[in-house]
């Protein structure tokens, strides 16, 4: 009776030992993983834009206001946010609570104007308590701005210039705009492909005792 509560003993440790070295290599593997998933970035894909490049300026109509001029130089400095949008659109509606977090929270720099065209503006804006934003209509304004599909933002610095700008289908890929405008680069992809092609610093893949990189 001993001997079998010894050896069930030892078993239980033996598998201990082994559900900790799994464990382990699990912990290794979503690390690796963690490292290679790219951040999320707005899709930017428009040729009719460039960052770096004037804004297309359009003088559009508000709902319910006065004409608002886009894309000009700010007198004070003070970048837009132009977010594009639909009434019928599913996933610019739920995208408006992010909006609502990105205007609040950068409001010493950054002003959120919205973009629309068609019909039935009215009524989404009481639902969706939009009136805070100004909500222009304008087919012009989408086709100066190279709007294809929705939603899209267009990140408009206060120098008039195209800062960031892409496809934008969740709270990630509005911040990734920000996060561009930042760098200097036209998408988060870009500057990760630009960071994976840059030549490593000198002895930086360099071995052991000056030997090879160990793979």
């Amino acid at each position: 009776m001993s001997a079998l509560l010894v050896a069930s003993v030892v078993l239980l440790w033996v598998l201990v030992l082994v559900l900790g070295v799994l464990v382990l290599a699990l912990a290794r593997q979503v690390g690796v993983l963690h490292e290679r998933v790219a951040p999320a970035g707005a899709l930017a894909m428009n040729p009719q834009l460039s960052v770096g490049s004037d804004a297309p300026v359009v003088r559009a109509e508000r709902v319910g206001g006065e004409p608002l001029e886009v894309g000009a130089a700010s007198a004070d400095g003070r970048s837009t946010l132009l977010f594009f949008l639909s009434p019928t659109c599913p996933v610019c509606k739920t995208l408006l609570p992010a909006l609502e977090s990105v205007a609040a929270r950068e409001s010493d720099w950054l002003d959120v104007v919205l973009a629309s065209d068609g019909e039935g503006h009215e009524a989404f804006i009481a639902e969706y308590g939009l009136a805070r934003f100004p909500y222009l209509v304008s087919q012009e304004l989408g086709m100066r701005y190279g709007v294809g599909k929705l939603p899209y933002a267009t990140l408009v610095d206060g120098e008039g210039r195209i800062a960031a700008f892409g496809l934008v289908n969740s709270r990630e890929h509005v911040e990734s705009l920000f996060e561009a405008k930042e760098r200097g680069v036209e998408s988060i992809q870009d500057y990760l492909a630009q960071s994976r092609s840059a030549p490593l610093p000198r002895g930086a893949g360099a071995g052991r005792a000056g030997g090879p990189a160990e793979r």
